[in-house]
C-alpha cells in the first residue's frame, strides 16, 4: 500500500480536528462528554441502520417508531450508566434512563405488533445487534468517564478514556503509515489494504507510546502507571483491530466504501469510531477485575 501524502494531509488534518473535538468533549465536563457521546451514538446509529438496510432490504421496511424507538431506547441506556454523576433539577440521568430503558423494551414489541402487524426476527435480531454493537459499548465508556464505581477518583476515570481513545488514535495512525511504508504482507480479504505489518506496528507502537506517557507522567500517581497504560493500550488496539474489521465486514455486505461523509478522509461515524465500539467493553472489563 504506497503512501498517499494527499490522503496523508487530509486525514491528518481531520484527525487534528478531530482530537480537538474529543479532547473538549472529553476534558471539559462530565455534561461534555455525555453530549458529545449522544452525538456520536445517534450518528452511529443512523449509519448502522443504513448499513443493515443495504444488507438485508427487509430491515430497510422497519417503521419509524421501530427505527427511532430503537435509538432513544440505547440511548436511554448511556443515560443509565452515567452512574448517578449528573442530574437535571435533583432527578439523576441514572433513574431516567432505568424507566425510560424499561418503557421502551416493554412498549417496542407492542408497537411492532400494532404497525406492522407481526414481529420480524430478523428485524429484532438486527436492532438487538446494534444496541449491543453501540449502545452498550457508549454506556460502558460513559460509565467509565462518569466516576465508574460511584467513589471511584474523577481524574483516573478521565484518565481511562483517554488512554482507550489515545491508544486507539495511535494504533490506528501508525498502523496506516507503517503499512504504507513497509506493508507487504495483507491481512484480511475483509480489508485488503490492511496489512500484518501496519497492524503490527501499530499495536506495538500504541503500547510503547502509552508506556512513554505513562513513564513521563509516574510522579504525578501514588501508583506506577506504566504497566496499566501499556496492558490498556494492548487491549484496545487489539480489540480494536477487530472492530475495524467487523466494520469492514458490514461495509463489504453493503457494498459501500465508508459508512458516512461526516469526516473527509475518514468516512463517517461507524468509520471513526469502530475500533472503540468493540475496545471499549474489553478494557471495561479488564478495569472492572483490577478495581474487584
Amino acid at each position: 500500500m504506497a503512501l498517499n501524502p494527499t490522503v496523508l494531509k487530509t486525514r491528518t488534518l481531520t484527525a487534528a480536528v478531530f482530537v480537538i473535538v474529543m479532547l473538549a468533549g472529553l476534558l471539559w465536563s462530565r455534561w461534555s462528554f455525555f453530549l458529545l457521546f449522544s452525538i456520536v451514538h445517534f450518528g452511529c446509529w443512523i449509519e448502522y441502520q443504513r448499513i443493515v438496510a443495504l444488507i438485508d432490504k427487509g430491515y430497510a421496511e422497519i417503521s419509524p417508531f421501530h427505527r427511532y424507538g430503537v435509538m432513544i431506547a440505547g440511548w436511554c441506556g448511556m443515560l443509565y450508566f452515567t452512574n448517578d454523576a449528573l442530574s437535571i433539577g435533583g432527578l439523576s440521568l441514572r433513574a431516567l434512563g432505568y424507566w425510560g430503558g424499561l418503557a421502551f423494551l416493554f412498549i417496542l414489541p407492542i408497537g411492532e405488533i400494532l404497525l406492522s402487524r407481526k414481529l420480524n426476527a430478523k428485524n429484532i435480531f438486527h436492532s438487538a445487534f446494534g444496541l449491543v454493537y453501540i449502545s452498550l459499548s457508549l454506556g460502558l465508556l460513559t460509565h467509565i468517564r462518569c466516576l465508574f464505581f460511584g467513589g471511584y477518583d474523577l481524574q483516573i476515570s478521565k484518565m481511562l478514556v483517554l488512554m482507550i481513545i489515545g491508544s486507539i488514535w495511535i494504533n490506528d495512525t501508525m498502523a496506516y503509515i507503517v503499512g504504507s511504508l513497509i506493508g507487504r504482507t495483507p491481512l484480511t480479504k475483509i480489508s485488503p489494504k490492511k496489512t500484518w505489518e501496519g497492524t503490527l506496528g501499530g499495536i506495538a507502537l500504541a503500547i510503547i507510546v502509552m508506556g512513554v506517557i505513562g513513564y513521563l507522567l509516574k510522579g504525578k500517581f501514588d501508583w506506577d502507571p506504566v504497566p496499566q497504560w501499556m496492558i490498556i493500550a494492548g487491549i484496545a488496539s487489539v480489540a480494536g483491530t477487530f472492530g475495524d474489521l467487523l466494520e469492514s465486514k458490514l461495509k463489504r455486505l453493503a457494498g459501500v466504501k465508508d459508512s458516512g461523509q461526516i469526516m473527509p478522509g475518514h468516512g463517517g461515524f461507524l468509520d471513526r469510531f469502530d475500533s472503540l465500539l468493540i475496545a471499549t467493553p474489553f478494557v471495561w472489563l479488564y478495569v472492572w477485575w483490577m478495581v474487584q
